[in-house]
């Protein structure tokens, strides 16, 4: 038997894991990712955490997801209320 988590299992990412996928996106260094999320960068947000979690965002939490510190708070919200 497996031990893979399921998605609601997963605890919600935190500044270090946004700021790594964000990193992804153009093959970066963490250090050069920027505070202020850009679209494309907010696209590749959402993909990440559809992937890992299961969850879909509405526009309302797209909507306030302008930083990386935004996106950490809408993220964990989204998550603790996601059954």
């Amino acid at each position: 038997m497996s031990s893979v988590p399921q998605p609601a299992a997963l605890p919600p990412p935190g500044r270090a894991e946004i700021v790594d996928w964000l990193a992804a996106l153009g093959d970066r260094q963490p250090g050069e990712v920027r505070e202020r999320i850009d679209s494309m960068e907010l696209a590749w947000l959402v993909h990440q955490v559809e992937q890992r979690y299961e969850l879909e965002l509405d526009d309302d939490q797209l909507d306030r997801m302008k930083t990386i510190d935004d996106a950490v708070t809408v993220l964990a919200e989204a998550l603790r209320t996601h059954v």
